[in-house]
């Protein structure tokens, strides 16, 4: 019964692993990927800067009917400013000559390149429904892990074909040994990534800002999202002018917004800049103007390794530091996943994360692949080749393992009483579904 579902959460699953496992490998190269792709017009010759202020209003002009959203402290004199502009749900960046104010580019962050791959990751690029099956792959991939464990698990003291592959039992045990020795090497790493990706998804991840809501006794803004509807709603709270804000106050805020109703003086940049260079947050650091999350100006880090974040808001008359925050000062679930998601993007400890990440993908890429081939080698003729059905019994064991886990993974849950439904009232009853799926 269990490499019955183990079979079932395969034939689900391959397909969505394969691509999680491709293009979760090509986003743990961000950091190199990304100055690889702009190097073009990321560059500049080290001349004197122009004020902030003046490198703003030239984004501003070259993007009609836009807010600033941030302003991104160069790390380098031959570094062209980066200027986060928002306009409506988008966000938009646009690469500034500091020198002699000339834009260099303009680009739609959903349409940078990793941009793109994280969503192929995160969504297939299919909004609230592709999370939900990327969420509906992973649970069944946790799934398909413990039982893949149990299954493999060795009876005897051998340790040809449990820690390492047969090389000399014919094509037949070593497609089997690299199936279940990759499973055994990489199932920790695998479960790792796993676990830390479903606070990104919509309904386990939406489920957990609920509770988190409800729990935490003081409000805290949640630094990650739960797919693109929620980064969408986020960025229309950040962009809006302070106009807007007077007429869109929010339930739970608590500053006093009804007091902006002037326009943001973009000239306060010229004296925040240096003293925000002065805090030396880990970069990349923004600053932003006042807007539904803070009256006052900010610089907040924005690194991967989100435990070296650090917020600092400030004083817009006199550049006084009102308030600093540190990842520590985060609460303990917010901390726990902010360890997860570094490791997920593999920016906690590198280069050994990148390396980690790697190897379990190319081990997921293996699974898959050896899966296949093994099916593919021992289906019979003409039926589907999952285990027979031998015994309709299911051990109380294994039934309070399933309940446990449908409990923690509810989208899970929710298929396999589905499929087990399906299963037993509908295909059951066909004699050529049941000889197809082993059923008879």
């Amino acid at each position: 019964m269990v490499w019955r579902w183990h079979f079932y959460a395969g034939l689900f699953c391959l397909p969505f692993v394969l691509w999680l496992a491709i293009t979760g490998m090509i986003y743990l190269f961000k950091p190199q990927l990304e100055p690889w792709l702009e190097r073009h017009y990321a560059h500049v010759t080290h001349a004197a800067a122009q004020p902030p202020s003046a490198q703003v209003a030239a984004a501003l002009r070259a993007v009609p009917g836009s807010v600033l959203n941030a302003y991104v402290l160069s790390g380098s004199p031959e570094a062209a400013t980066r200027i986060l502009l928002g306009r409506g749900s988008e966000l938009i960046r646009v690469f500034v000559n500091p020198s002699t104010l000339q834009v260099l580019d303009v680009v739609r962050e959903n349409d940078r390149f990793m941009r793109v791959v994280f969503y192929l990751h995160g969504e297939l690029l299919l909004g609230r429904g592709g999370s939900m099956l990327v969420e509906l792959a992973a649970s069944w991939t946790i799934l398909m892990l413990l039982s893949g464990l149990y299954l493999w698990w060795p009876r005897n003291a051998r340790l040809g074909g449990a820690l390492y592959p047969r090389l000399r039992h014919g094509r037949r045990v070593f497609w089997r040994d690299l199936h279940a020795v990759t499973g055994l090497w990489i199932s920790v790493f695998a479960l790792v990534l796993l676990l830390s990706g479903l606070p990104w998804t919509t309904t386990w991840g939406g489920t957990l800002r609920s509770l988190r809501h409800m729990f935490t006794a003081n409000a805290v803004q949640q630094d990650w999202t739960t797919g693109s509807a929620s980064e969408r709603a986020r960025i229309r709270q950040e962009n809006t002018t302070p106009d807007e804000h007077a007429g869109m106050n929010m339930p739970g805020m608590d500053m006093a917004i009804g007091s902006m109703s002037m326009p943001i003086d973009y000239a306060t940049l010229d004296r925040l800049v240096p003293i925000a260079a002065a805090q030396h947050l880990a970069a990349p650091v923004l600053i932003a103007p006042p807007s539904q999350r803070s009256p006052h100006w900010t610089a907040r880090s924005d690194t991967d390794d989100r435990p070296r974040r650090s917020d600092v808001t400030f004083d817009a008359e006199t550049g006084a530091v009102l308030q600093r925050s540190a990842f520590a000062q985060k609460p303990l679930l917010d901390r726990i996943i902010g360890y997860g998601i570094a490791i997920h993007e593999g920016v906690l400890f590198p280069p050994l994360n990148q390396i980690m990440g790697v190897f379990t993908a190319l081990g997921l890429i293996t699974l898959c692949t050896s899966a296949a081939v093994m099916w593919w080698r021992r289906r019979p003729a003409g039926i589907l080749g999952a285990p027979p059905a031998v015994d309709r019994r299911y051990p109380y064991g294994l039934i309070g393992a399933l309940v446990l886990l449908a409990l923690l993974l509810p989208l899970f849950g929710i298929s396999m009483v589905l499929v087990w439904m399906i299963e037993r009232y509908a295909l059951r009853r066909s004699e050529r579904a049941s000889a197809f799926l082993g059923l008879a």
